[in-house]
């Protein structure tokens, strides 16, 4: 069944067309990646399909009662909401069906009348139905299943206000996805996750119920997810029914059908138009001329005229121009950590790190957002200082930085300002090298305040390419870009014959270019000659492991003496909540069939009881785990 049908829509900025006349159709639960170069109007579409922009031309229509989720509707809240109260706001059609409930069961406590009670416990058993199909009593599980996926349980207890952009970003998607859409739609939804982040979604969106529009660069994430691709080029959308890989074969394919048809149509013409310059040399070399062959002449200048003239495809679309080459070698020893920790508060990052990294080499450091990545690579570039031991660079040793926050204090300066504040050129000098990265003519002249965070990146590459450097090191580079220039960037850090240090959470990035893994894990550094996937197959045999001791100690175990049965009350306790939970469970069906008044109040002060029972025993168990 169709999800939504677009009917020759068609979109312009500033007398710009992004996009004219596309069509195209969305079935129930397709997995769709829209991919398309920057500023080809991917995030436009984005806009039109959530209903934040409308179309200039042509029209969208949804199935009929369609919820849409947009992962870039991210609303304010009021300064003191924390971040766990903004993801309850998912349920909040729930939570106004609990709240009736409750009302009612004050009611039906109070009441004496049967006639009037029986109507009450009528309209609670309809609303505890309600409640029951639609998931009220999995609300908890459900927002804790998200936030460890995502692992954001360290935003809960924070004011939504004070989050950074990217912190909102994820609250943002965990919000939408708890809201559980008929229609998904995401914009980048990887760019803020770590790694395992990156993997849990791409599980979750694969068993996900609704349908899947998604925007973005990680092209392994893009083949876990998606069974189809809309591409969306020079304007116009083209569809193909596979993931990523099989979307890359089957184009080059039709680029090169589409070329060889018009290299076909161009010989044809050229014979058409040989043809028809012959005819009229030979009629008019006649005596009288020849006014068939005229005629014949005239005919076949008509259908060609009527021709339909086939565009000469591109098969070599203009890409960043990006070249790098270290300035004078570094010695071998390029950076080297030796004991080193580092806490912030009572919170310990990491402790005991020892990290060499050598000339040449290609080293990533990969690990869960907020297990200090950016904090190793702050302390190597002496922003930060260890707690405990040394981090020495080697000689000759000169770093070029590519962050994940770029130019952001810069307010009005331009494009070329920029750029020449980092590289001394002239002008010309400047306007020909920013031409290899895409900004061409007057673009120069934008404020790098308006530019897209693609742009940026580029911009900062530019930079990078004419600084004298012997060591990249790279925070996040492949965020923003988008594929074709993340080619680029891949082939030129290939071929770079300097050092390479990267933090990153871009799966294919980090397995075409890496062989040597820095993995942050529960405050420590583990070391791993290979790629991510090797790195990460070793990771998971280490907690296998860690796993079958643990086992093995509570097999052996003794039993517990009788002041530990005691005071080990944790998973009793567990137990109790679960038995309580039942308990009140049981009442409140019995309450729904029951019509003895008597009964009934009865079961009500039960239930009361109960609820006493499970709130102490809950406020003993947050106690303990906190």
């Amino acid at each position: 069944m169709i999800a939504c049908s677009v009917n020759q829509i068609s979109k312009m900025y500033g007398g710009n067309a992004i996009f004219e006349n596309i069509t195209f159709e969305i079935q129930e639960k397709d997995r769709i990646g829209l991919v398309g170069r920057n500023g080809s109007g991917k995030t436009t579409l984005l806009k039109l399909l959530a209903s934040l922009e409308t179309p200039d031309s042509g029209q969208i229509h949804w199935k009929k009662g369609s919820q849409i989720g947009y992962l870039a509707q991210i609303p304010d809240y009021p300064h003191e909401i924390t971040s766990k109260e903004v993801l309850i706001t998912a349920f909040k059609e729930l939570l106004a069906i609990e709240n009736r409930m409750k009302k009612l069961e004050v009611m039906m406590s109070n009441e004496t009348n049967n006639l009037k009670l029986e109507k009450l416990i009528a309209d609670y058993g309809i609303l505890q139905d309600e409640f029951s199909i639609r998931g009220g009593y999995e609300i908890d599980a459900n927002i804790e299943k998200i936030v460890n996926g995502l692992n954001i349980s360290d935003l809960m207890d924070k004011s939504f206000s004070s989050l950074s952009g990217g912190e909102k970003t994820k609250l943002g998607l965990a919000l939408c996805l708890l809201q559980n859409p008929d229609f998904l739609l995401l914009d980048e939804p990887t760019n803020h996750l770590d790694l395992l982040a990156v993997e849990w979604l791409g599980n979750f969106l694969g068993n996900y119920s609704g349908t899947v529009l998604v925007i973005s660069h990680d092209r392994y994430f893009l083949d876990e997810v998606v069974n189809k691709i809309l591409d969306l080029e020079d304007g116009e959308l083209e569809c193909y029914h596979t993931n990523f890989s099989g979307f890359i074969k089957e184009k080059e394919e039709r680029l090169l059908r589409e070329f060889q048809a018009y290299q076909e149509q161009q010989k044809k013409i050229k014979k058409m138009k040989e043809a028809i310059k012959r005819l009229r040399e030979w009629a008019n070399r006649a005596n009288p001329p020849n006014e068939g062959l005229h005629k014949r002449a005239r005919n076949m200048e008509r259908a060609l005229e009527r021709m339909e003239k086939l565009n000469r495809p591109t098969l070599n679309r203009k890409k960043m121009n990006f070249e790098m080459e270290s300035s004078a070698r570094s010695g071998n020893d390029v950076m080297m950590l030796r004991n080193v920790s580092k806490g912030f508060g009572e919170k310990l990052l990491f402790k005991n790190v020892n990290m060499h990294i050598a000339y040449q080499e290609r080293v990533a450091i990969v690990g869960e957002n907020g297990t200090g990545k950016s904090t190793l690579i702050k302390m190597m570039m002496k922003q930060l200082a260890p707690d405990e031991g040394e981090v020495r660079i080697g000689s000759n040793v000169k770093i070029g930085y590519l962050s994940q926050h770029i130019f952001t204090d810069v307010k009005d300066e331009t494009i070329i300002e920029v750029f020449r504040n980092e590289v001394s050129v002239t002008e010309g000098e400047a306007r020909h090298i920013l031409s290899r990265f895409l900004f061409y003519g007057h673009t120069v002249f934008r404020k790098v305040s308006q530019l897209s965070g693609g742009e940026r990146m580029r911009l900062r590459l530019a930079q990078l390419m004419y600084q004298d450097t012997n060591f990249l090191i790279l925070d996040e580079p492949t965020n923003h870009l988008d594929i074709d220039s993340l080619e680029v960037l891949e082939d030129a850090l290939e071929h770079y014959n300097g050092t390479i240090l990267a933090v990153s959470h871009d799966r294919y990035f980090l397995n075409k270019l890496f062989d040597k893994m820095y993995w942050i894990d529960d405050k420590e550094v583990h070391c791993f000659g290979g790629n991510y996937q090797y790195a990460r197959d070793k990771m998971a045999e280490k907690a296998q492991r860690r796993n079958n001791v643990i086992e093995e100690k509570k097999r052996n175990a003794p039993p517990p003496r009788k002041k530990e049965i005691e005071t080990n009350s944790q998973h009793d306790v567990e137990k109790e909540l679960e038995m309580l939970e039942y308990k009140i469970m049981k009442v409140n069906s019995e309450l729904i069939e029951i019509r003895d008044l008597e009964r009934i109040q009865q079961l009500y002060m039960e239930k009361e009881e109960l609820d006493k029972r499970w709130e102490i025993l809950f406020g003993q168990l947050e106690k303990e785990l906190g």
